[in-house]
């Protein structure tokens, strides 16, 4: 039994992301070291890669990515990138990457074109936010890691702000909590 329903190809824009249990997307400086070591249920990544057409990412990401050498799951994705930028002078090329500087609603509609009836993934907090607020989010799929990660770069942050409401997707209560239990790992087993 899944703890969700398996992704589907429905043309929508789906902001994704895996996320420590305090709500970070990534370490300081946009490290992902912190995601070594951590699994996800069997036929995860192939489920994204087979719903997938069209991804649109940051500047911040994206520079990140082409240092590590990086690809969208791994490599086994393939397809049209979109990364939105102010200064796309300066940045690296890749094929099948297209570097945009109009508005996000304008790069949704650009990378939804380009997904040809599949989703949309949106790789990026602050684009992500951005299309919250102009209610462009169809859904938001997490994955939950057992870390705590202290600092880093946040989901969502948006000081000041009215909270955004969210329904579950799926059966039950589409308001109620979702309840985890993790155990901490002793700091002698962290370190070995």
């Amino acid at each position: 039994m899944y703890d969700t329903e398996p992704q589907t190809a429905g043309g929508k824009v789906l902001w994704h992301f895996t996320m420590s249990l305090d709500g970070f997307v990534a370490g300081p400086g946009h490290a992902m070291d912190w995601m070594a070591g951590i699994s996800n249920r069997p036929g995860l990544i192939d489920e994204y890669v087979t719903t997938t057409g069209a991804v649109l990412g940051g500047r911040d990401g994206w520079d990140l990515a082409v240092a590590s050498g990086g690809r969208t799951y791994g490599g086994a994705w393939d397809g049209p990138v979109f990364v939105l930028t102010h200064h796309p002078e300066d940045a690296t090329p890749a094929d099948g990457v297209t570097f945009l500087t109009c508005g996000p609603a304008e790069a949704v509609r650009i990378g939804l074109e380009a997904a040809g009836g599949k989703n949309l993934e949106v790789l990026s907090p602050t684009i992500g936010r951005q299309l919250l607020d102009l209610g462009l989010i169809d859904e938001i799929d997490l994955h939950i890691a057992p870390v705590l990660l202290g600092d880093g770069i946040r989901l969502y942050d948006n000081p000041g702000a009215a909270p955004v409401r969210l329904h579950r997707v799926g059966e039950g209560d589409p308001v109620s909590e979702i309840n985890l239990r993790y155990r901490p790992q002793p700091r002698a087993a962290v370190s070995a």
